[in-house]
């Protein structure tokens, strides 16, 4: 069930929003302060956040940096009683998704959250197909990059490509042949010991001592495998 954080200090108006947001299978959370609505946040850890401009307090433009900064994924919509377009702005600029001016049709406010929550679903699989995981890696296939507890590995292109099929394949067992056709290509003319040099070279790279086979293991008589997890 999906949860909604509703940051408002008109009562009237937030209790307004409960009850229609719960009349679509929504959990919802109140709160009529900034201070208290970042708290909750944490806490709750909601979907999507509706957000009152003017709060006591901390204003709902600082509540939504300070929750953009914390919660990449959590969707904010921005409530506000003034349509100027400088409000607006400044509510995107500051992390905001959308924006409702007051009064609003809350089937409108509603909708405008699923619509948002759909487009975070799609943006996460998105990102989930362009990245691989395993343990402390995660290799960006758009940007070419791997990166160990979050700091980026220097690879060079084919040990970049040896990466991408070890954790495209966990546990598979590739020979030497199948990993020089693959990244060298089939018209590679050398010695398939290269294989093993770039395989001792990705090691020190990766592995926590140089002399570790914690994620690459020697598969005797054969070549290589990734460790499943």
């Amino acid at each position: 069930m999906s949860k909604v954080l509703i940051i408002e200090d008109e009562e009237s108006i937030r209790g307004f929003l409960k009850i229609n947001f719960q009349r679509h299978n929504f959990l919802v959370v109140e709160s009529s302060s900034g201070e208290e609505g970042l708290e909750k946040a944490r806490l709750e850890n909601p979907d999507v956040v509706l957000l009152d401009v003017m709060l006591p307090g901390i204003d709902g433009f600082q509540v939504c940096e300070k929750l953009r900064k914390d919660f990449s994924n959590i969707g904010i919509i921005m409530l506000t009683a003034r349509g100027q377009d400088e409000d607006r702005i400044k509510g995107l600029e500051f992390g905001a998704d959308d924006y409702v001016v007051k009064p609003f049709n809350p089937l409108e406010v509603i909708l405008r959250a699923k619509s948002l929550m759909r487009r975070m679903v799609e943006k996460e699989e998105k990102l989930q197909c362009e990245t691989l995981n395993s343990g402390p890696f995660v290799l960006d296939i758009y940007s070419q990059k791997v990166f160990k507890n979050n700091k980026e590995l220097s690879l060079t292109p084919k040990e970049f490509i040896l990466m991408k099929l070890f954790l495209e394949s966990p546990g598979r067992a590739f020979t030497r042949n199948e990993l020089l056709d693959t990244v060298w290509g089939y018209n590679f003319v050398g010695d398939t010991k290269i294989v093993d040099v770039n395989i001792r070279r990705l090691r020190a790279k990766i592995e926590d001592r140089s002399s570790d086979t914690l994620y690459i293991e020697t598969v005797w008589g054969t070549g290589y495998r990734w460790r499943k997890e």
